[in-house]
């Protein structure tokens, strides 16, 4: 079942920067028919992206296409990013784009083309275990690279038809590989932003998005006291210290909550930031299809945490409580809880509450 030393016909996922770049000479080294596709996501820009993905194609020897799906982005990435805004929550869009787009429309599109199975320049393993019949997906090699938390909510199908050939590599190799087989874009720097908001501003980009108008009201501490007023509840998230522009004698104030429906932002002390126990929703396992009971693992509420100990029991159907050893600082609504044994990626769902104590 596994794809080792099989030739197979791939189509390689092409941001126009290094890591899909050099996916794409390994796979070729490895004896694979490839051809390139590079990914339309929206309107701002891109085309340098593109000439780089298909120099890098043309140099390769492989044929190169590109996809517009400016409307499902927006459709499954950016309105929803807006709208989880708005319920006071703050989502992840890598995750959505790799779970509707990258490796969901994406694997659709290339099988259509007759192509088997897609690679990304992805930071993460995919292995078959033979004793369950099951694909796993395993943490990077290098942890300071992994990211394996954007990817925990691939299916068994979409994992039997991805390929992650950089799993084990070093971003210095890469980049050597890069430079040995001069690439275009070997020197080309890591995009750092979400692609569809580079100047950062979320509360501007959801402004212009929807074209709505988002009211102002008051900030409040824990007793409901008005401490000021604030400028629209999409321009906060769970944690959050800069820009709030009130100050308490009693130290810094940090957003511990958001209130959709009386527009109220709650600040409070740093203290006040920390949980034990989550519950999330739209879970998604991967070694197995449920858990029977209680099991301790190891959990992130963020992208760059390190794994914390933990209880996860699931609760319902697609309901997960995961309750860490310690408490965590600023676990926040609508980002993902990923949930790790070790090396392997159990599963994961999207935070929905932090539960009292």
């Amino acid at each position: 079942m596994g794809w080792a030393g099989v030739t197979k016909k791939i189509a390689v996922a092409m941001s126009g920067g290094v890591d899909s770049s050099v996916a794409a000479f390994l796979l070729q080294e490895q004896g694979h028919d490839l051809a390139g596709v590079t990914l339309r996501l929206h309107p701002q820009g891109g085309e340098k992206d593109v000439e780089d993905a298909r120099q890098v194609a043309q140099k390769l020897g492989f044929e190169h296409h590109v996809l517009d799906m400016t409307d499902r982005f927006r459709r499954c990435v950016m309105d929803t990013f807006a709208a989880q805004y708005e319920q006071g929550r703050t989502p992840n869009p890598c995750v959505e784009c790799n779970r509707h787009i990258k490796f969901g429309a994406l694997l659709d599109e290339v099988r259509a083309m007759g192509r088997e199975a897609v690679a990304t320049g992805h930071y993460a393993r995919i292995e078959y275990d033979a004793g369950s019949g099951r694909y796993l997906l395993k943490t990077a090699v290098h942890p300071e690279k992994d990211q394996s938390y954007v990817l925990y909510h691939l299916t068994q199908e979409q994992l039997s038809r991805s390929l992650l050939p950089l799993g084990g590599l070093s971003k210095e190799e890469i980049r050597a590989i890069a430079l040995e087989q001069e690439l275009v874009n070997a020197r080309k720097g890591d995009s750092q932003d979400i692609c569809f908001i580079p100047d950062g501003d979320h509360a501007g980009f959801i402004r212009r998005h929807t074209g709505r108008d988002y009211p102002a009201g008051d900030f409040v501490d824990a007793s409901g006291a008005v401490l000021g007023r604030h400028e629209g509840i999409i321009a906060y998230t769970i944690g959050q210290r800069r820009g709030l522009g009130v100050s308490s004698s009693n130290g810094r104030l940090y957003v511990t909550g958001i209130d959709t429906r009386t527009n109220r932002v709650t600040l409070s002390g740093n203290e006040d930031l920390f949980a034990r126990t989550l519950e999330a929703q739209s879970i998604n396992f991967v070694p197995f299809a449920r858990l029977d009971r209680p099991v301790r693992l190891q959990a992130k509420t963020r992208y760059r945490q390190p794994a914390q100990d933990a209880v996860v029991e699931q609760i319902a159907p697609d309901r997960i409580r995961v309750t860490f050893d310690r408490p965590q600082r600023a676990i926040t609504p609508g980002q993902a809880v990923v949930l790790y044994d070790g090396d392997v990626v159990v599963g994961g769902g999207s935070i929905d509450r932090v539960v009292e104590e």
